[in-house]
């Protein structure tokens, strides 16, 4: 396996964790490829338009501090500033932008003590918080498994060795369920979100071996 890799070499060089994946052909729309790449400080406009986009219900599963270009730009200026890696995936040709990918190398207090009641240990220097969003046109086409074996190759670039979900994932959000046990997630407890919603905590290691994805 390669190196690991910095937060700080990833934004010096995203080229060191960008693919290009072509899209089958009944999924691909106007677009032949994906390509999957570090958020960039030059994304701003493309990232606030992918924000913008997002529908009532994809917002209500995914939230962030906004949904604008002001958003955008926070996003882009905190690039290899703080404890977070946050990648894209962008259609070729075109370049729009179709999905964010977090990752955060810090764990809450939160985090921590909600899986310890489910009897997992975790460790901020092997674990990592994910969480995806999708543009609406892109979810349920099956994007995310094609991408999600590079995922859990920057979780191990970045020195990871298990990944949980940021946040967790609302229990009632069936199709998210599905996509995450079958790519290899279990889930380890559940807890009340801040506004009453029942959410599940998920964990991957994969160093458990690998589902079967179907790729």
């Amino acid at each position: 396996m390669a190196g690991v890799l910095s937060l700080a070499e990833i934004a010096a060089d995203p080229g060191l964790l960008t693919w290009r994946l072509r899209l089958p052909a009944g999924e691909r729309g106007g677009a032949a490829e994906v390509i999957l790449r570090p958020l960039v400080h030059g994304d701003a406009d493309g990232l606030g338009d992918f924000l913008a986009g997002l529908s009532p219900t994809t917002r209500r599963l995914s939230t962030f501090d906004g949904y604008d270009l002001p958003a955008a730009r926070e996003l882009c200026a905190a690039i290899g500033r703080y404890d977070k890696l946050r990648l894209v995936l962008e259609e070729a040709p075109g370049g729009r932008i179709v999905g964010l990918l977090e990752f955060s190398l810090d764990l809450t207090a939160a985090d921590i003590a909600r899986h310890a009641r489910a009897g997992i240990r975790l460790d901020p220097a092997t674990d990592c918080r994910f969480g995806p969003t999708l543009a609406d046109d892109h979810q349920a086409n099956g994007v995310g498994s094609l991408v999600f074996p590079l995922l859990v190759e920057v979780a191990r670039r970045l020195g990871r060795t298990r990944i949980i979900l940021w946040g967790g994932v609302l229990a009632d959000n069936a199709r998210a369920l599905r996509f995450y046990e079958k790519n290899g997630f279990r889930r380890v407890g559940s807890f009340t979100g801040p506004d009453g919603t029942l959410c599940l905590d998920m964990l991957l290691d994969p160093n458990l071996g690998r589902a079967d994805t179907g790729l």
